[in-house]
């Protein structure tokens, strides 16, 4: 009698399939990460797949709002006419890769199969590159791409953690870069805490009595971004008919346990969320929601010890609206096995993919992140 065996390959390409499904929406954050198609180009984060048919950069365009006033009645349209702005953000790609050798005595020793331990240890891997990667194109300068933590560089492949690709940045540029996107600021819970567009004067300002994450500070954030005037920040989701914004405000684990612990957002959640359930967040982790604003933890923000005031601890975060940023995939996660070495002693598993993440940023304005600085002193 003759047993049909699922050919090998045929298994590496489900693996593949469900590997990118998984990595993509499991990681911090792949909730709020959307094609740039259709409901998609909604969410603050867009994920480009063009490149995956060819080529190492892609470029976004962004049309902006007419600004001329037209006529009304029997005026002549003809020299009123109003011109379309528009600019473009380009996005590099590169390649990811990461693979786990494993020898023969390990596997034949062990109660499981080591071999498969290694998807879901690549796919951790692959979700931390991203996580911070995003990070690193939040806390961007400009919009260049952020390849493996680092500007686009093919030279130089370091990976570099958010923390350290923030305090690489000189003083002189953070200063350039506040002072463009002076309106896409806030230092604490004060918008007079901006001196003069001096990053680390403004910086110092931010104190651990007046300057902690609250509700107070989310509102005031939203009203600040509701108030801009030029090149708005759009809201994630707006529903005309009921007059709503909403916002997702992606914070570290010092803000977020200082919001958590404020009396009006204890007060909210006891009295307007979900009673009785583990689905309220006075029982269990998960976002925040104040003022039309969804708060997410992301653990892995770093905190900038000592550059508040008095030597405070500070922690960004990023309100962001649609379009904050974006992720464009030369390849997917495809894949890879190690030739049988010393005599088929060894094997290996691994995962390559091409891929660039980068800030929307045109003309040296953010198109739809407000970034914060907030007092985050540490759990005493």
């Amino acid at each position: 009698m003759a047993y049909t065996t699922l050919d090998t390959a045929n298994r590496m390409e489900r693996w593949r399939k469900e590997y990118f499904v998984e990595y993509v929406r499991e990681h911090s954050f792949g909730p709020y990460m959307g094609d740039t198609m259709g409901e998609g180009s909604m969410m603050p984060i867009q994920a480009c797949y063009e490149l995956t048919d060819g080529g190492k950069s892609i470029n976004i365009p962004f049309i902006e709002a007419l600004s001329n006033a037209g006529v009304q009645g029997t005026n002549t349209l003809t020299g009123n006419e109003g011109a379309l702005g528009n600019h473009n953000q380009k996005i590099t790609v590169n390649w990811n890769r990461n693979a786990v050798t494993i020898k023969k005595p390990e596997r034949h020793w062990s109660e499981f199969d080591l071999l498969d331990r290694v998807k879901p240890a690549l796919q951790v891997w692959n979700m931390e590159r991203l996580r911070d990667d995003i990070i690193c194109a939040m806390l961007a300068y400009s919009g260049g791409s952020i390849l493996r933590g680092k500007d686009a560089d093919d030279t130089n492949d370091t990976v570099v953690a958010p923390l350290a690709y923030y305090t690489g940045i000189s003083e002189a540029v953070k200063d350039a870069w506040l002072a463009a996107n002076a309106d896409r600021f806030l230092f604490g819970n004060a918008a007079s805490n901006n001196a003069s567009n001096d990053h680390s004067a403004s910086l110092a300002n931010v104190d651990v009595t007046n300057d902690r994450m609250s509700a107070a500070h989310v509102s005031l954030a939203k009203q600040l971004v509701r108030e801009q005037t030029d090149r708005r920040i759009r809201p994630v989701k707006q529903s005309v008919s009921k007059g709503r914004d909403d916002f997702v405000y992606f914070v570290g684990s010092r803000a977020f346990r200082d919001l958590k612990q404020d009396g009006a957002i204890v007060q909210a959640n006891r009295d307007a969320r979900v009673r009785g359930t583990a689905d309220n967040p006075l029982f269990r982790d998960g976002d925040l929601l104040w003022d039309g604003v969804i708060i997410r933890e992301i653990p892995e923000i770093p905190v900038i010890t000592g550059v508040g005031a008095s030597s405070a601890d500070v922690q960004p975060g990023f309100f962001c609206g649609a379009g904050a940023a974006a992720v464009a995939w030369g390849q997917r996660p495809e894949t890879t096995k190690k030739d049988s070495t010393d005599y088929q002693f060894e094997v290996g598993r691994g995962i390559e993919e091409c891929r660039g993440v980068a800030k929307m940023v045109w003309n040296g304005v953010q198109n739809g992140v407000f970034n914060t600085f907030v007092a985050a002193p540490a759990t005493a």
